[in-house]
């Protein structure tokens, strides 16, 4: 019998063999592939991201895709598809939110999807200042670049001046629907915890007072003195001969005049030219604030029917019309000056 060549002794390869190897090592190496990705994918979640400074970024609303486009052209993520990624491998941590909100400095992704879940809106404020016109608070509330929509021009005296926070693109209307609504608790609460007595017969008049108030002084501690005299003359059936009153009226509204009144400014003809038309203008002449409200719900108590600057900023007062003279003819001597706003009570 002839002899087996080598190559015939050879044992050829089990195909069963490698198929049942090849079953055996493929869960080691899912796991070891796990493993890696899952390794990455903690690197990436947790690793600092591109933003150099904290910085407040409008998130649309839309798709995980649309957002991630956001924050990747915003600099706050490396890679919008990255961010898809993650927050869908954490989307039972909760919804995501729009709107603007601020991220902070080298932002993980962990810290972007929590700012997104978690975070509230970034926080505009508009200060509304004391003893505006409408039509001033109309132009400040115009000039807003974050606010949106039309600029309505509220009544006279309705918004009370403070300080509103809003988010970004809040309608316009919205603040003075905001501030309206304060000035109407606040006076009525005024109005409720006015002192007996006073010679006012409405929460509209006693707005109407105060903005006078408010325009007169900018002391907070002269308030309730000059409310005090407006209030004595309105008792004694006294004209109020108010400055602010005769520029509201010549200034069309406005508020202001870029002179000093004149004797042909005293003798306009106008509902508002206190002057000329006795007891109170017909409505507000600004937007008084808290103090000058609860000024004239509170006045000081005292005699004096008479005020006149006194070239500090402030006013001397007086209970006679000879006192009140001499204080004028002292004001004119420091201040040789023409018609002195203040000092045309008489």
């Amino acid at each position: 019998m002839a002899p087996t060549p080598a190559s015939s002794s050879r044992k050829r390869p089990d195909p069963l063999r490698r198929s049942r190897a090849i079953w055996l090592l493929a869960p080691l190496l899912l796991l070891i592939a796990g493993a890696g990705l899952s390794w990455y994918g903690r690197f990436a979640y947790d690793r600092p991201g591109p933003l150099e400074v904290s910085r407040a970024v409008i998130v649309p609303h839309g798709s995980l895709g649309q957002v991630g486009e956001a924050l990747e052209s915003a600099g706050v993520v490396e890679s919008g598809f990255m961010f898809r990624l993650a927050a869908l491998a954490t989307t039972l941590s909760g919804k995501l939110h729009a709107g603007e909100l601020a991220f902070p400095e080298r932002a993980t992704l962990r810290e972007v999807l929590a700012v997104l879940r978690t975070a509230k809106p970034v926080q505009h404020k508009l200060t509304i200042p004391e003893g505006l016109t409408a039509v001033q608070i109309a132009r400040l509330l115009g000039k807003s670049e974050v606010l949106t929509g039309e600029t309505p021009t509220p009544p006279e005296g309705a918004m009370l001046p403070q300080t509103y926070a809003f988010d970004f693109g809040a309608p316009r209307a919205s603040i003075v629907e905001r501030a309206s609504a304060a000035m109407q608790r606040t006076l009525a609460q005024a109005w409720q915890s006015r002192v007996p007595g006073l010679p006012l017969t409405s929460p509209t008049q006693m707005l109407i007072l105060a903005s006078m108030v408010e325009r007169e002084t900018a002391r907070p501690e002269e308030r309730p003195h000059i409310a005090a005299v407006f209030l004595n003359r309105l008792r004694k059936g006294m004209r109020l001969q108010s400055d602010p009153t005769v520029i509201y009226a010549v200034s069309n509204g406005l508020g202001t005049i870029e002179r000093q009144l004149t004797k042909t400014d005293l003798e306009v003809a106008s509902p508002f030219n206190t002057y000329r038309v006795a007891g109170l203008p017909p409505g507000p002449i600004a937007s008084p604030g808290l103090a000058s409200l609860e000024a004239v719900a509170r006045p000081e108590p005292t005699d004096d029917l008479y005020f006149v600057a006194d070239g500090t900023g402030g006013h001397v007062f007086s209970a006679s019309l000879d006192e009140h003279l001499k204080n004028v003819a002292r004001w004119r001597a420091l201040s040789a000056a023409g018609p002195i706003p203040g000092q045309t009570l008489r």
